[in-house]
């Protein structure tokens, strides 16, 4: 694809995010900017959340996976499904009753003002880097495609990409997101289903050619119960999905603030049991995909990228289809990446608003300006951080950014569990010093796991002992129940 067909889709997609954005942010007031005003269809949001749960990371990089994982990241899935009744049943009804704006609320009811606090700051962090992190990766595609043909700076490239994002929830919020999620799930679904369709017919294959053909290569093993060290073993993939949907989904604001867009939490409950189940099986046609992708490579002789996430990159917007293809694989990225970047800036103006500034109890007119001023800032804010990672011109420093991204949950994981099955008071004064020694036990730990388990290395499932660490923490600061006075 040469630069003006992709500049020319992008611009046809933005005309229908922007169109959506306006018709769904109309009218819309802080209410609506942080909680969707809590009217929206649960059906709708289910659907919409299919998408918010992909980034341009996941829709580049999944398909490539296979090479290395097999189908092995289903067994996470199936844990981010199990994960999702549990924050159907035990986080939302608590959030709907307690009528929460922010989650981390729940902090500062629970224990005090400095656990309060230690939540936002940690997810202030995460989805700050995390966010960043997506749109760079998305930047340099768009430099390599598009900026550099037309010599182009990449300070030009993040002005623009991190002004479309704020143009597009500036005024709606959350009530924006939703129907905007509507329009990039509907763009991805459809995109690798007619992917599969394009490079099947390019193989010779019918659609059960295709699954006959994806059933037999050795990329498509799913279960591994073979060897506990292995980083795919079953229940280290399990557990981790489930205790990673639960911290990154039901205690991530982005996320519950969809969520807690619905009537009520009976259908808040109805959206996130059915978008866990769907999600499922859009991530088995990602992978599928990536079966056919390296099926047809072999095929033509192709030379498979080193980085396994530049296999859909290459073969979609080479010459080996027609150019559909590559329209259909720019309009599925671009969904992605500026979705994921605009749910993250509504969450951070939420979260900085509400839970940094103290700013709920201003009057409408006083919040709408402070909300305003906050949007703005964070999107100053989140491009200078993807600036600076241009600078760096690292991808270990990518990879370290995601690290700390997945250690960053585990306080807010140890916290809530704590709060919910316990019923102690601690010392509110000492948690952030809790929530600071936890990743950093994780570290030791993770650095030392083989030599001192016999080979075993952690995956995902480190979040798990981030929020045992913390959960341990408060337990040794637990305040003493007074005696009564004696008469």
């Amino acid at each position: 694809m040469n630069p003006i067909s992709i500049i020319i889709t992008m611009l046809a997609y933005f005309v229908m995010l922007f169109t959506i954005s306006y018709i769904a942010g109309k009218r819309a007031d802080n209410a609506g900017f942080f909680i969707g005003n809590r009217k929206q269809p649960w059906y709708v949001v289910a659907f919409a959340m299919i998408g918010a749960s992909i980034s341009g990371v996941t829709y580049v990089s999944v398909p490539g996976m296979v090479a290395s994982s097999g189908f092995s990241y289903l067994q996470m899935v199936l844990g981010f499904v199990f994960g999702q009744f549990i924050i159907a049943f035990v986080l939302v009804p608590l959030f709907y009753r307690m009528n929460l704006v922010s989650i981390y609320e729940y902090l500062n009811n629970r224990f005090g003002f400095s656990s309060y606090r230690t939540g936002a700051w940690f997810f202030f962090i995460s989805k700050m880097l995390g966010a960043s992190v997506r749109l760079f990766l998305v930047c340099l595609t768009l430099q390599l495609l598009v900026f550099e043909p037309y010599h182009l700076p990449f300070i030009l490239n993040v002005v623009i990409t991190v002004a479309i994002v704020w143009l597009y929830t500036f005024r709606g919020g959350v009530k924006s997101l939703i129907w905007t999620d509507t329009l990039k799930t509907t763009c991805l679904v459809v995109s690798v289903i007619l992917c599969i369709h394009f490079i099947s017919s390019r193989l010779n294959l019918g659609a059960m050619d295709a699954i006959r053909t994806i059933q037999d290569s050795d990329f498509s093993r799913m279960f591994f119960f073979d060897d506990v060290n292995d980083k795919r073993f079953f229940f280290k993939q399990f557990f981790a999905g489930v205790f990673t949907v639960i911290a990154m989904t039901g205690l991530d604001q982005d996320m519950m603030q969809r969520n807690l867009s619905c009537k009520n939490f009976k259908d808040s409950q109805k959206n996130m049991i059915t978008s866990g189940i769907l999600q499922f099986f859009i991530i088995l046609l990602f992978l599928m995909l990536g079966v056919l992708l390296y099926t047809f490579a072999i095929s033509q002789g192709i030379d498979a990228p080193s980085k396994t996430d530049e296999l859909f990159p290459l073969i979609a917007t080479g010459d080996y289809f027609p150019m559909i293809v590559g329209i259909l694989f720019i309009i599925g990225l671009t969904a992605a990446a500026y979705s994921a970047g605009g749910s993250a800036l509504t969450s951070l103006t939420t979260s900085f608003t509400i839970d940094i500034l103290g700013a709920k109890d201003q009057s409408e007119e006083e919040l709408k300006r402070t909300r305003s001023k906050v949007h703005i800032g964070m999107a100053f804010t989140m491009a200078a951080t993807i600036f600076i990672f241009d600078l760096l011109n690292s991808t270990s420093v990518i990879d370290a950014v995601y690290i700390l991204a997945s250690y960053t949950y585990g306080p807010i994981l140890g916290l809530f569990a704590f709060g919910i099955f316990t019923k102690w008071q601690v010392r509110d004064r000492y948690i952030p010093l809790v929530a600071i020694l936890s990743p950093a036990l994780c570290y030791v730990l993770q650095r030392n796991s083989e030599q001192w388990f016999s080979g075993y290395q952690f995956s995902y499932e480190l979040l798990i002992f981030n929020a045992l660490f913390t959960f341990i923490g408060l337990c040794c600061l637990i305040k003493p129940r007074r005696k009564a006075l004696a008469r």
